[in-house]
């Protein structure tokens, strides 16, 4: 089994990208709202790395060119930040795991990733917000330093409550 690489995204799997993103959410049923219906606005959301690639960068973990997952970067200026309101903050965005490349450490290498383009963009803060159920995302956040954020919490719909957790940087 080969290494798990994160690099940038290629404009030619943008696609597929997105469809990794999609299924990912979806393997986990946080595609369905609590009425049973499926979210296709946020599902049609997440599909979009195309557009995501705009102004945030979008990796892709890959072992060969076998795509295992993707995470979005936001840096300062993103239109896609939530929650990374300072010039010195950053976001990570739609995480994502493809169902049969779990357990590869695949989030980690993501979230490593995140982390070295904080660092080297000399940010003091990277934030993100997670469904209060995604606990094995909470538990990869929180071994990374990530702390809940109470403060931070939001909720884009009302049915919708999103946990924010953020992890400040020290120099060097």
């Amino acid at each position: 089994m080969s290494d798990v690489r994160v690099r940038p995204a290629r404009p030619e799997e943008l696609e597929r990208v997105g469809a990794v993103t999609v299924a990912g959410y979806e393997a986990d049923g946080y595609l369905t709202r609590p009425d049973g219906t499926y979210d296709d606005v946020y599902a049609a959301r997440l599909a979009d790395a195309a557009g995501r690639s705009h102004d945030s960068l979008v990796l892709a973990a890959v072992d060969g060119e076998r795509l295992l997952g993707t995470a979005t970067w936001c840096p300062p200026g993103s239109s896609w930040r939530e929650l990374g309101a300072g010039p010195d903050h950053g976001e990570i965005r739609m995480l994502a795991v493809a169902p049969d490349a779990r357990g590869r450490r695949v989030g980690s290498a993501l979230l490593d990733a995140c982390l070295d383009e904080a660092r080297s963009a000399g940010l003091t803060e990277v934030r993100l917000c997670s469904l209060p159920e995604m606990t094995t995302a909470h538990r990869l956040y929180a071994a990374r330093g990530f702390e809940r954020r109470p403060e931070l919490d939001w909720s884009p719909f009302p049915d919708v409550l999103l946990w924010g957790f953020g992890l400040r940087l020290t120099a060097g």
